[in-house]
């Protein structure tokens, strides 16, 4: 038999929805209060990308180079190159979080600051699931909520158009060359139907191969 929205039942109360909310609002709060470099820090950072963004994955792309990369955690380099890395294997971007929590220039670092890292990036977005899941129901019949559904779709494109810009473009394709390569890799993907993870490896290679020749 078809599954109606009236034939859902929400296993979260009201109660403990407003509480979640509550939770969300007041930890993005606290997430822009300044603090001294640690793993407070760290999970502020990473808190504020997770409830700030919207969307797809690749909106936080943005908001997790402002992050880390601004401040000076991790290097611009070291960024792209977990984001390539990130692109290669399945599973969510925001588990990208995990490797910059890693390598991030400030402590705990290692396992600890990924650790850090992944959960303060996923705590918003299951705040949010939870806080809102027993009002959907009555939200989603409203023109008002609608409306603004539909806008933030909109925006989404806009908002992957400006990541893919800015950082990927800016920072990896100086040159001609660059752009040869980036030309091929998006062939090979969306042509070519190549696997990922060999598309990486290629335009890796080509890179260095270009690295050494320049």
């Amino acid at each position: 038999a078809d599954v109606t929205p009236d034939d859902i039942t929400v296993p979260v109360s009201r109660k403990l929805g407003t509480v979640c909310l509550a939770v969300f609002f007041i930890l993005l709060g606290l997430a822009f209060l300044p603090v001294p470099a640690g793993p407070l820090a760290l999970f502020d950072a990473f808190y504020r990308s997770g409830a700030l963004v919207f969307g797809g994955g690749h909106v936080v792309l943005p908001l997790l180079r402002n992050a880390v990369v601004v401040p000076g955690w991790v290097s611009d380099n070291a960024f792209l190159a977990g984001y390539g890395v990130a692109q290669a294997v399945p599973g969510p971007l925001f588990t990208f979080s995990a490797y910059l929590g890693a390598v991030a220039g400030i402590p705990p670092g290692g396992v600890a600051g990924a650790a850090i890292a992944l959960v303060a990036i996923f705590v918003p977005g299951i705040l949010c699931l939870l806080g809102t899941l027993p009002f959907w129901h009555a939200l989603r019949t409203k023109r008002g909520p609608q409306a603004a559904m539909r806008g933030t779709n909109a925006a989404v494109v806009g908002l992957l158009g400006a990541a893919l810009y800015n950082p990927v473009w800016t920072s990896a394709v100086l040159r001609p060359a660059d752009f040869a390569v980036a030309t091929t890799g998006f062939v090979l993907l969306v042509v070519w139907r190549a696997p990922p993870l060999l598309v990486v490896v290629l335009s890796a290679l080509a890179g260095v191969g270009l690295s050494r020749v320049g």
